[in-house]
């Protein structure tokens, strides 16, 4: 008796995690075409995923930092300090990058009166204050709200105190952090069954329509973007670790930035990027900090952001820029982008605080806002699968040196 064949749900399980989820994002844009009244349907399924990464990362990276830090042995090394240095440069380099791309090819803007309630911060002063804040908030109130910088603080806080307690509390706190990994795993495996529904709704229910009027802007941004990370982070990563950087590179933006792209939320890819450092096979006392860190400083792509939408406002006020305050607007850029939210449109929230700069006042600021909001289908997307990859990449690079200075002094 012959064996059956497999069935298509058995075929597709035994394919990669990567493979099916280019399968789910050509099937959304394939039933956003035929038929798209269907498509608008599946925005529940979308919203369900993004809720359920949503959900599991506040309290994955507070049990993930908290174990890690209580079972860390004295004198053993995480290598967080040089992936601190290359999440600070990579972001500043992200600043220039987009200054020069703004002089080279400046946009204009159809600055209209659109409406949007949007409290912004009026200064550096006020964003770091609001940073202190953050980090001093009540534990369950930043897991309620999803605060990864309060998350990040108690987290420290806790697992430097829980170093100093018995065996067997540091045990149960260890098993704790396998039983959120697992069920993380469990929801990262509806990936595809997700993506198919945000492609699907998304395209069905906004098009492109509303994305023609900026698409110079468009351009200026996700080139700035794809430069960063195909040219920059691989030049910053290969005086990291001294050889071909484009393996690496690649395997990040493939397995970190397409489900980036599509959650449109660094903090809702952390357990992704958590899973993509376990198959690295990187030091996992180091990735389960540095990952949630990089969520929320390692923000390159809301740097781009920030620079070229500020640069637009400035070039169709008519404004001259010197260098020393392009200079300064760089700087400023990859504080405000450290600073960013890590939920979709976060780094849009900031582009008042660079606009001041100029003296550009806040009801034009606030209409730039408008404008990144219209553009932000592509735009946001594309800035979140770059700062989630990039969390991955340097953590990699930095382990990599790491070894590789290791085994030459052995």
């Amino acid at each position: 008796m012959s064996a059956s064949p497999p069935s298509l749900l058995h075929t597709l399980k035994r394919l990669s995690l990567v493979t099916q989820i280019v399968i789910g994002l050509l099937a959304g844009i394939a039933l956003a075409l035929l038929a798209p009244d269907v498509a608008k349907s599946t925005t529940f399924i979308g919203k369900v995923f993004v809720s359920a990464l949503k959900a599991v990362a506040p309290i994955l990276v507070f049990v993930l930092v908290m174990a890690s830090i209580a079972n860390h042995k004295h004198g053993q090394e995480t290598h967080i300090r040089p992936i601190l240095v290359l999440y600070l440069l990579g972001t500043f380099a992200a600043a220039v990058v987009a200054v020069i791309a703004s002089s080279l090819f400046p946009s204009a803007l159809v600055l209209s009166t659109h409406d949007v309630a949007i409290s912004a911060p009026g200064g550096i002063t006020e964003v770091l204050q609001s940073l202190l804040l953050s980090v001093v908030d009540n534990p369950v109130s930043a897991l309620m709200n999803a605060n990864f910088i309060g998350i990040l603080a108690w987290a420290i806080g806790m697992g430097v105190a829980i170093r100093h307690a018995g065996e067997t509390t540091r045990t149960v706190l260890d098993d704790l952090s396998n039983g959120v990994t697992l069920i993380v795993r469990v929801v990262i495996r509806f990936a595809p069954l997700g993506i198919f529904g945000l492609v699907a709704s998304t395209l069905a229910t906004s098009g492109f329509d509303a994305l023609l009027g900026y698409l110079h802007l468009l351009a200026v941004l996700i080139g700035c973007m794809l430069f960063v990370a195909l040219v920059m982070n691989p030049l910053i990563v290969f005086w990291k670790i001294r050889r071909n950087p484009f393996p690496l590179v690649l395997t990040c933006l493939r397995e970190s930035g397409i489900t980036a792209f599509f959650t449109r939320s660094s903090a809702a890819n952390i357990p992704v990027n958590l899973e993509l450092s376990k198959r690295l096979g990187l030091h996992e006392d180091t990735y389960s900090v540095s990952i949630p860190l990089g969520a929320t400083i390692n923000m390159a792509g809301a740097a781009i952001t920030i620079t070229v939408l500020t640069l637009a406002a400035v070039h169709t006020l008519g404004i001259a820029v010197d260098l020393p305050t392009a200079v300064l607007l760089s700087v400023v850029a990859a504080i405000c982008a450290c600073g960013a939210s890590g939920v979709a449109g976060g780094s849009l929230l900031l582009i008042p605080l660079a606009c001041s700069l100029f003296g550009i006042p806040s009801e034009i600021a606030m209409q730039v806002v408008a404008v990144g909001f219209i553009i932000g289908v592509l735009q946001d997307s594309a800035e979140t699968a770059l700062n989630s990859s990039t969390d991955v990449l340097f953590t990699a690079a930095a382990c990599m040196a790491q070894e590789d200075k290791a085994q030459a002094s052995a």
